[in-house]
């Protein structure tokens, strides 16, 4: 049989009563002899450790890294952040093919939990943050900006330690770098020491996955066209070469370049797959057109036509997508609340604001698309909702079902304090926090004036609502105001019931959120998080 909890306690008692007479002794004894000596502070190394090739650094051995290594790209990351394991694998198989360069590349990593002193340096609030110290210099890292995989991170570095252009000599090398890759990139410089040349440069040292050339060469200049001081982009698709002739007073722009560089590097329809993700997502572009057809079927092929011809006044503004129905664009019908057969059709999306818009008919002329595109620019269409249907049992559980369709009548009843959650079914944190809902609506079910509900908002829009991380949690009390309030706090049925019982608010001891991680993102169009968006507790 084991011991009660209070003979454990009469025991550590007796046990204290019976040392602290030593204890006093051996102080009373040190000090009578004068050996009393202050704890020495313990010594920490600035040894250089590493994990697979990625040195580990510490507050201690910073300093020592930077002198080092002429370029080190440190990742900051958190033990339980998602993006941060994700990441974790690339970035070791990146500096395991970067150790062989003779450039002196490395990669080393913070744990940010532990190093706070050196997430505050640096500004760390989000996670995983790649930064670049160059040649020691420890006030001015670069942030990372390239591609979050091993190739990319690998292209990243290599270009930061080269040159970023190639010199052309002459119009055999010219027509050989312009030939080599589906766009490429031409600097025409009088003078490649000019100030303009040098903001090519270091244009040209960010977009690691463009090739770049610079030549000074009349003859070259002659052979393209070209007056002095134009950077051309070489492509093998759509027009063939787009101009950037540089304003002759204000000089080069490197913004306004590295914008025309990212545009015209995309074809004017992007077929949506993983290799074009990055790019369609990256681009910056807001508003996207995306024409879903079955590239198996002639008739669909045809209407791809008219699609492209209505592309070119948009540019930059809107980016015209393909998604094959057939093929890797299937996973993107589901967002959309889309069947396979109902291609050909058309959707229009702010990626900012998850506004979705439908064309009114199914005519596929160019001047029906670019109008369709314009309105849309223009605010002349009502954004489209999806919405399931509403089930037949949704009010006959403790935790109600809603949709689109019955949430303005629940969620908005005058009568009712209604607490909502909303979740995306492949959500880890939403399936953990379900049985405490499920508890929640529970206790509540019989309540006169508080209904708890669930929403999956993968499948279902609300004006005006936008729902930013899974699960998200909004109370709407009664009355006319339509008033919104979002709940932040611990996930537990306690917390939960006084936010309820004191009216959607918290006592002030209890309002400090307590969240263990950051709300899940919604999903790209592509089915997953997008895998440069850093997890930051700040989002809490």
């Amino acid at each position: 049989m084991g011991c009660s909890k209070s003979q454990l306690l009469v025991v550590l008692l007796l046990s204290l009563a019976w040392l602290a007479p030593t204890w006093g002794e051996d102080k009373e004894a040190q000090v009578e002899e004068g050996v009393v000596e202050e704890e020495e502070e313990e010594v920490v190394s600035d040894e250089l450790l590493e994990e697979e090739g990625v040195l580990v650094l510490h507050q201690h051995n910073f300093e020592r890294a930077l002198r080092e290594h002429r370029l080190l790209l440190v990742e900051f990351y958190a033990p339980w952040c998602g993006h941060c394991q994700a990441l974790a694998p690339e970035f070791t198989r990146a500096a395991g093919i970067l150790t062989n360069d003779s450039a002196g590349l490395r990669l080393a990593k913070v744990d940010a939990m532990e190093e706070m002193d050196l997430s505050a340096e640096f500004g760390v609030t989000g996670y995983p943050v790649l930064k670049l110290f160059r040649d020691g210099n420890r006030t001015h890292p670069i942030d990372f900006t390239g591609q979050r995989d091993a190739e990319g991170i690998v292209r990243w570095m290599r270009r930061k330690a080269g040159p970023s252009t190639e010199l052309l000599q002459d119009e055999a090398s010219a027509q050989e770098l312009i030939a080599s890759q589906d766009v490429v990139v031409v600097g025409f410089f009088k003078d490649l020491q000019s100030k303009a040349a040098q903001g090519f440069y270091e244009v040209a040292s960010d977009a690691v996955d463009v090739t770049f050339g610079v030549s000074n060469r009349t003859e070259l200049f002659q052979k393209y066209s070209v007056t002095p001081d134009t950077v051309c982009l070489f492509k093998k698709f759509d027009e063939k070469r787009a101009d950037f002739p540089l304003d002759t007073e204000l000089g080069l722009n490197k913004e306004a370049l590295s914008r025309f560089i990212v545009l015209h590097s995309l074809e004017l329809v992007m077929e949506f797959t993983s290799q074009n993700s990055p790019k369609i997502f990256g681009s910056k572009i807001l508003n996207h057109l995306l024409l879903f057809i079955n590239k198996t079927l002639e008739p669909h092929l045809e209407i791809l036509g008219s699609f492209r011809a209505a592309a070119p006044p948009f540019r930059g503004q809107v980016l015209f997508v393909l998604i094959d129905v057939n093929g890797e664009g299937a996973q993107v019908l589901q967002y959309f609340g889309l069947k396979s057969h109902e291609a050909p059709t058309m959707r229009f999306i702010n990626v900012e604001t998850n506004k979705k818009y439908r064309m009114a008919t199914d005519e596929f002329t160019t001047q029906a698309v670019g109008s369709f595109a314009q309105a849309v620019l223009d605010g002349k269409v009502q954004p489209h909702l999806m919405s399931e249907e509403v089930p037949e049992d949704w009010d006959k559980h403790p935790v109600k079902v809603l949709v689109g369709k019955n949430f303005e009548q629940v969620a908005y009843d005058e009568t009712k304090n209604v607490f909502v959650k909303f979740y995306a079914p492949w959500c880890t944190h939403c399936k953990e926090m379900a049985p405490v809902w499920e508890e929640l609506g529970e206790k509540y079910k019989d309540h006169e004036n508080i209904i708890i509900a669930k929403l999956d908002a993968t499948a279902n829009e609300i004006v005006n609502l936008t729902i930013r991380g899974y699960p998200t949690l909004h109370y709407f009390p009664a009355g006319p105001d339509r008033k919104i309030i979002e709940y932040k706090s611990a996930r537990d049925l306690e917390t939960f019931s006084k936010f309820l019982e004191n009216g959607g608010m918290l006592p002030a001891e209890d309002t400090q959120p307590v969240l263990p991680e950051s709300p899940e993102e919604p999903k790209d169009t592509n089915g997953t998080r997008p895998a440069d968006a850093p997890e930051s507790r700040d989002e809490l």
